[in-house]
């Protein structure tokens, strides 16, 4: 089976395992604190999940993320108890604090795999079902891990270059707002592989007006980048602030999305998103420990289970505008 014709199938599959499940959505601003998701009606709850994540204060895809973790967590009554930190060290320390609060499973975030190993493995080894979730795609099997959820991201960065050179690209900037973050550099050596005039820019993305003084300097200084390539919904945005500030006729494209940047799309500010579907990779997650736990099932086959990438433009974006709409797309 050719490898697009392999993602087409994982990702209907999971969109169809999505749509037999009866769920529901509940809010919640991303902290670095751990919170709970709502239990629903059912008495004591049937499992306590831990989700631990690398995300970032203020990067709104974590929030589709974990909306999907949410309504898998109340749909079977389980207690969700969420905690996030972009350091490695910490984050794995997260890891370690769920073990000894001796939680019935652990869905992680592996951005960071170095950093986050030994912990995972102590889990593992000590009976504790983990699967992991949208980084880490290469590491993943080598902890032991139950399953994985999300994109190929060297896939999604080949596919982004391929669009761009559609697209008749001539330079591109491929913009990474965290160092050291294993699929946000795949994702620009893939679109290297299939564009090679792809130059990499790194920022802080906790520091928007750096990032958006980084970008319009670059912009000012090579007049010949005609597509700003970013790697998340929130530097879209910034990017379109700096494509104007530089009067640059550079176009935006991006990969993730949230409201704002669907908006965007369809306002033609953003070209395309490559969208993974956060939403379902948290809900798939949490929702495959429920299983594991309940009926002894595994997702994947001793495989990644993909969520993208997916390409929302102009001509589809109104198919996604009312989930977005509701802050799950």
């Amino acid at each position: 089976m050719a490898r697009t014709s392999k993602i087409a199938v994982l990702v209907t599959s999971t969109v169809a395992v999505l749509a037999l499940a009866a769920c529901s959505s509940s809010g919640g601003k991303q902290t670095a604190d751990a919170a709970s998701a709502p239990a629903s009606a059912g008495g004591a709850p049937t499992m306590t999940v831990a989700f631990i994540t690398h995300a970032a204060p203020g990067d709104t895809f974590w929030d589709l993320v974990r909306k999907g973790a949410e309504a898998a967590a109340a749909k079977s009554n389980i207690e969700l108890q969420y905690q996030s930190d972009p350091d490695g060290a910490n984050q794995s320390n997260l890891v370690q604090s769920a073990i000894d609060k001796k939680v019935d499973g652990i869905a992680v975030t592996l951005a960071k795999p170095d950093a986050m190993k030994a912990n995972v493995e102590k889990a593992v080894k000590g009976g504790v079902p983990v699967v992991a979730l949208n980084g880490g795609i290469d590491s993943w099997k080598a902890m032991g891990v139950l399953g994985y959820f999300g994109q190929d991201e060297k896939i999604a960065g080949e596919a982004a270059g391929e669009r761009l050179k559609a697209d008749g690209a001539k330079k591109t900037l491929c913009v990474i707002q965290e160092q050291g973050h294993v699929g946000l550099e795949a994702r620009c050596d893939g679109a290297k592989a299939t564009f090679p005039d792809t130059e990499k820019i790194y920022v802080t993305g906790t520091d928007m007006p750096s990032v958006q003084a980084a970008i319009t300097s670059k912009l000012q200084q090579d007049s010949s980048i005609d597509r700003v390539l970013t790697l998340g919904a929130p530097i879209a945005m910034t990017a379109v602030k700096s494509v104007k500030d530089a009067s640059s006729s550079a176009k935006v494209v991006t990969f993730d999305t949230n409201k704002e940047l669907v908006t965007a799309i369809k306002d033609g500010q953003v070209e395309w998103a490559v969208d993974q579907q956060p939403y379902l990779q948290g809900y798939l997650a949490v929702d495959s420990l429920w299983l594991y736990k309940n009926n002894g099932n595994t997702i994947g086959g001793g495989q990644a289970t993909l969520t993208g990438p997916a390409f929302i433009d102009k001509t589809n974006v109104a198919a996604v505008e009312s989930f977005a709409a509701k802050g799950t797309r």
